[in-house]
């Protein structure tokens, strides 16, 4: 198994540094790691090449549906097989795919186009608050991404486009929840099995669940306490570009010891 991660400006056989660690942490465990230009994505190469046969994981930043296809097309072209192919990285990367499979454990969430009215649909919802994402990501900068007046939503939307670059796929408004600070974790399963950033972790069931009904090779899954004590799904999400946050480089290692 090889792990592919973005260069490093400037030596492009060097990871990213963000990704050093875990770059290290890996090789350390006997799996091959490669890195790849995510600057100049449709002319670069990865280096070293896979071999052929060979299973690929990507890890590193998150890529919108096309960029991702284009690293799935130069992982095959090498004969070898991407651990995660473009229409399963899309399944958890994008919440439409994965919500129906869990919404009794998440937020409620409709969704919308920015072309919508979207002051009248959310009045329409009645909601106390409302929490503004892409089919990926919200808005952690600026005014933030919960609307509490329906009429605050164009604004967040207008500074999602400024500040992501994009809106991608979609809006996505989710119900505002009150949950417990400090309560949510995140969980990683690969091929059906989840792990903890903690060794000797009890797994909660509702990462058991998810481990079970979604079809994906290699994911993470967001666990909160809601503030009536009722264990809740933030967000499932791929877990190739999924930040290790919470976990050590070491141990996100230790977790593919039983599959390189």
């Amino acid at each position: 198994m090889r792990f592919i991660f973005p260069c490093d400006y400037f030596d492009k056989k060097k990871p990213d540094e963000m990704y050093q660690a875990q770059y290290e942490a890996l090789k350390a465990i006997g799996a091959d790691v490669s890195t790849i230009d995510l600057d100049d994505l449709e002319n670069s190469k990865i280096v070293p090449t896979p071999k052929v046969g060979e299973i690929v994981v990507y890890r590193g930043w998150m890529l919108n549906a096309d960029k991702y296809a284009i690293l799935d097309k130069k992982i095959q072209s090498s004969q070898a097989e991407p651990f995660t192919n473009i229409n399963t990285y899309l399944f958890a990367h994008h919440l439409p795919n994965w919500y129906p499979l869990i919404k009794a454990f998440t937020s409620e969430t409709v969704l919308l186009s920015k072309m919508d009215d979207l002051e009248y649909e959310l009045n329409n919802l009645g909601w106390d608050g409302f929490f503004v994402k892409d089919y990926v990501k919200s808005l952690k900068t600026s005014i933030g991404s919960v609307v509490r007046q329906p009429k605050e939503i164009d604004s967040v939307v207008a500074e999602m486009e400024k500040f992501k670059g994009e809106i991608e796929g979609g809006l996505c408004i989710r119900r505002v929840e009150e949950y417990s600070p400090d309560t949510e974790k995140r969980y990683f399963v690969i091929l059906g099995h989840p792990f903890a950033a903690g060794s000797d972790e009890t797994i909660p069931n509702l990462v058991k669940e998810c481990a079970n009904i979604i079809a994906s090779k290699f994911f993470s899954v967001d666990i909160i306490t809601r503030t009536d004590g009722v264990q809740r799904i933030v967000e499932i999400g791929d877990g190739q570009v999924s930040d290790i946050v919470g976990w050590t480089p070491t141990r996100f290692a230790e977790i593919w010891q039983g599959f390189i």
